[in-house]
């Protein structure tokens, strides 16, 4: 952590009908700050700061910037801090820290950790389940895989014409793709569309938004497993596979397919070797499939020689990319494969591929604090590695009180990210 001083004196008047005689008879105490800025935020670079202490008797607020010299009188405070700065990518970051009930009864020095996060004014991804489950045999059960979105803001966000995508390179295999366009697009093989006309889906702030693989009651054909009738959508695919048919939820509804690699039925994939995101595109679904391909090429070198090699895809531009979460392996991560603006780092389940401790588990972003509304307020700073917990029991799992290992063991604890638990 970066570590600097800012000497900071605030001054607290008193909101009471003392005269002046009484009010400057009151002690007041030095309060000064050690501030530890986050790794990749570098001290020139945070700014407008903006200091706040409440008085928790009175409700008096005072406000103040780290250049300013103030005092405080005796008593309880809740403090904030705040400040922007930019990270290495240029995206810019919010710098915040709070502290309730700060006894204030002599000169002090508060340690400061600001956590940063981007300002969205959208839905964030929140959860990632693409492991899946296993049955009582210890057999990979599949068709249990979500993603949850949230509302990280303070504000109703409408989902209607929200797109989630999938990329179609792996995170975990490299070439050299050209043209490249990585600057300019994220490259997908799958999106999916929430419908409706722009105000039919709000998601209140606080609030999650469950995407389901297939919205059914899982445990019928899996006692491992747990029920997501209860989903808000499903992706859902009309197969031309008689042999691989997908199941359509009598109770949950379909997202608008626009494009997909297969033929059969889309799933998360299970070893988390793709990215996820979502996207706002700007153009209606019959412009976007005509002008959008993306035709690449690319050479595959092996001891038997080079072969070179085409494909065609579709491109999602980056401007309209409103949140993206690569996924890996540690054992064979390769690259991220979207711009850095979108996404510096890469999260996972297990430690190599076919990891088996992989299943129940899912990738769940960092809870950094509670708002005034009680909400969960999430860590999003545009690196998947610093924003999310790995190797979690999924957030299901943990609701439904359903298995969450092979040996059949239920769960017991429900958590905001996996490792913070609810007070119940």
């Amino acid at each position: 952590m970066k570590r600097y001083f800012l000497p900071i004196l605030l001054l607290l008047s008193v909101l009471t009908a003392c005269d002046d005689t009484l009010s400057s008879s009151l002690t007041r105490h030095t309060v000064s700050f050690a501030v530890n800025l986050p790794d990749e935020i570098e001290p020139e670079s945070a700014i407008n700061g903006r200091i706040t202490f409440r008085n928790v008797s009175t409700g008096a607020e005072t406000v103040g910037t780290p250049e300013e010299t103030v005092t405080l009188i005796p008593g309880l405070y809740d403090f904030a801090y705040q400040a922007t700065a930019l990270l290495a990518t240029g995206a810019e970051t919010t710098l915040r820290f709070t502290r309730n009930s700060v006894n204030i009864r002599g000169d002090i020095t508060l340690t400061v950790n600001p956590f940063s996060y981007i300002e969205s004014n959208d839905l964030i991804i929140a959860e990632i389940f693409f492991a899946g489950t296993l049955n009582p045999s210890g057999i990979s059960y599949s068709g249990d895989d979500y993603i949850k979105l949230y509302n990280n803001t303070d504000d109703v966000i409408y989902a209607d014409g929200l797109a989630l995508v999938e990329s179609k390179f792996s995170t975990t295999q490299k070439y050299d793709y050209t043209p490249d366009i990585m600057d300019e697009a994220v490259t997908v093989d799958a999106i999916y569309v929430i419908p409706g006309s722009g105000c039919e889906h709000p998601v209140k702030p606080g609030e999650y938004l469950l995407l389901a693989d297939t919205g059914i009651d899982h445990t019928r054909l899996n006692p491992y497993s747990f029920n997501l009738e209860h989903a808000d959508f499903e992706w859902y695919d009309v197969s031309t596979s008689p042999a691989h048919l997908d199941i359509d939820s009598p109770t949950v509804p379909n997202l608008d397919k626009w494009y997909c690699y297969t033929h059969s039925y889309f799933m998360l994939h299970n070893r988390g070797f793709k990215a996820y995101g979502l996207a706002r595109i700007a153009v209606e679904k019959d412009e976007y499939l005509r002008d959008y391909k993306y035709d690449y090429e690319y050479t595959v070198v092996t001891d038997a020689g080079s072969f070179p090699m085409s494909g065609t895809a579709y491109k999602i531009p980056n401007d309209w990319v409103v949140d993206m979460v690569n996924c890996s392996l540690k054992a064979s991560y390769v690259w991220v494969v979207c711009a850095p603006m979108l996404d510096m780092g890469w999260t996972s389940c297990g430690e190599i591929d076919k990891d088996k401790d992989r299943f129940f588990h899912s990738v769940r972003r960092k809870l950094l604090y509670l708002n005034q509304y009680g909400n969960p307020v999430f860590k999003d700073t545009n690196n998947s590695t610093a924003d999310f917990n790995r190797d979690c029991v999924a957030s299901e799992i943990e609701l439904a009180g359903s298995v969450m290992d092979a040996t059949g063991t239920c769960c017991t604890c429900i958590t905001y990210d996996g490792l913070t638990p609810i007070a119940q």
